[in-house]
């Protein structure tokens, strides 16, 4: 998207893409708190024109955004208590989200190490080596796109962004993390 402002910020009906994903989270019956993590430059306008103007009963915490996806992941999950049971967490710009997707992810979580919300692929992919030959086409019928929101228990993601952060391993999702020590990740 080329834009100088930022995804979540862009005003769709009126309204900050962001505010409709976090009206979904707030109307989940399974959702109890909403940490928000913001890149720290735009904290102050996310207060001026979400937070401020809509008053979340959720909203728990606005946290600053790291240098990547998943340094800011792991900013939100430091603030979380010990005794969290599962975390969803969701990329703000994605605001097609309904509270039926979200609550489904949780449910299914419960009994599990991890849920991700994904789509089928509907394209032929490939795989190509160095010199961009094709050595491998996937069978799509197998293959899913990884969508928000990603559902774990607190301790196992916790522990997957850890350890992470200690082999310097940037993943490509929050699944990818919690896969690589050996949990087995559901997808709904």
């Amino acid at each position: 998207m080329n834009s100088t402002v930022s995804k979540q910020f862009i005003f769709i009906g009126g309204k900050p893409i962001l505010a409709y994903t976090i009206d979904a989270f707030e109307k989940s019956s399974l959702i109890d708190k909403i940490v928000l993590v913001i890149n720290e430059a735009e904290i102050e306008k996310c207060k001026k024109i979400i937070v401020n103007k809509y008053n979340y009963k959720k909203l728990m915490k606005i946290v600053p955004g790291g240098k990547e996806r998943q340094n800011s992941v792991f900013n939100g999950l430091k603030v979380l208590p010990s005794e969290t049971n599962l975390v969803a967490i969701h990329d703000g710009a994605r605001f097609l989200i309904t509270p039926d997707i979200i609550d489904r992810a949780v449910r299914d979580a419960y009994d599990s190490n991890g849920v991700i919300v994904a789509m089928p692929i509907q394209d032929t992919i490939k795989e190509t080596n160095s010199n961009k030959i094709i050595s491998k086409t996937f069978n799509r019928d197998r293959l899913w796109a990884a969508q928000t929101p990603q559902v774990f228990p607190y301790s196992i993601i916790m522990k997957a962004h850890e350890k992470a952060r200690e082999d310097n391993f940037f993943g490509t999702d929050d699944a990818s993390l919690v896969e690589r020590l050996g949990y087995e990740v559901d997808i709904v």
